[in-house]
């Protein structure tokens, strides 16, 4: 999986629903498990307010995700969400938007949880973040063992919190071809959430739950000229997001089942949003 082509590097999303709970399915009310120990981890903080990093592969590192919300006017959007959109914009300092992109603040195409572990301490050195959000699997599947996986993973988090960063996680998004095997990584991603009792973002979970028998592009949208411009959340090359065109910047209900890298934009927003509300302020 390389990283997302500069057409795509126009960003198209923003906006917020529920904060998902650390299980297979979305939660009908927000978790509570994490608030107490995420505040123990923030009050050992001592780098900068508002330092927000996201930590990944491709699906992290793209313009398409998380950095419109700087700019863009939602379409779409509840009370609920337009809420967390101001809480995070008053909240996160304005270069995490865009500038905290690539392999210096920790994403980069092609990459894996290995890669990760590996660069962690120079991330957190750099950065000093105050939270970060964590989401490599996509590329493990198929090339990294899941028990190497998971312990990987348990060391990233664990350096994290020592640090005193705040830790969001996520699922990944189901994979064309190897849905059962993704979702074995995905699993990993809940057991850790809550072991260490974190924030977790269910993306594989909301967009099976949102498109259960025809989320994937590669089938729906076989042979498209352009992958991502498709009305699957997962694009027609059946392992990045989608970033359709006509669903740009489109926080609806129905956009987000249509939009995937706008769903994920939207869940970060708004597991954030919580994290800020009940741990951070």
């Amino acid at each position: 999986m390389r990283h997302v082509t500069n057409g795509l590097r126009i960003a198209l999303f923003s906006a917020l629903p529920l904060l998902l709970l650390p299980r297979p399915a979305p939660a009908a009310e927000p978790d509570s498990t994490w608030v107490d120990p995420m505040k123990a981890v923030h009050a050992k903080f001592t780098g900068k307010k508002g330092t927000f990093a996201q930590f990944g592969d491709s699906i992290t590192v793209t313009m398409a995700y998380w950095s419109n919300l700087e700019w863009e006017k939602p379409k779409g959007l509840d009370d609920a969400g337009a809420k967390a959109i101001a809480t995070v914009k008053a909240h996160m300092l304005k270069d995490c938007w865009q500038k905290w992109k690539g392999p210096d603040y920790g994403s980069d195409g092609g990459q894996t949880i290995v890669w990760a572990a590996d660069k962690i301490d120079g991330w957190l050195k750099k950065l000093n973040p105050e939270a970060a959000l964590i989401m490599f699997g996509t590329n493990d599947v198929g090339r990294v063992k899941l028990d190497t996986y998971e312990a990987k993973y348990r060391d990233v988090v664990q350096r994290c919190l020592a640090n005193g960063t705040v830790v969001i996680l996520s699922t990944i998004p189901p994979k064309h071809g190897q849905l059962d095997k993704s979702k074995q990584y995905s699993a990993v991603v809940r057991k850790l959430a809550g072991e260490f009792k974190l924030p977790l973002i269910d993306y594989e979970a909301e967009i099976l739950t949102r498109r259960p028998d025809d989320w994937d592009g590669a089938v729906v949208h076989k042979g498209a000229k352009n992958v991502y411009d498709v009305d699957t959340p997962i694009s027609a090359d059946g392992v990045h997001p989608s970033a359709p065109k006509k669903y740009a910047g489109d926080y609806s209900a129905d956009g987000l089942k249509h939009n995937g890298y706008g769903l994920r934009t939207y869940l970060t927003a708004m597991t954030y949003a919580a994290v800020i509300d009940r741990v951070l302020k």
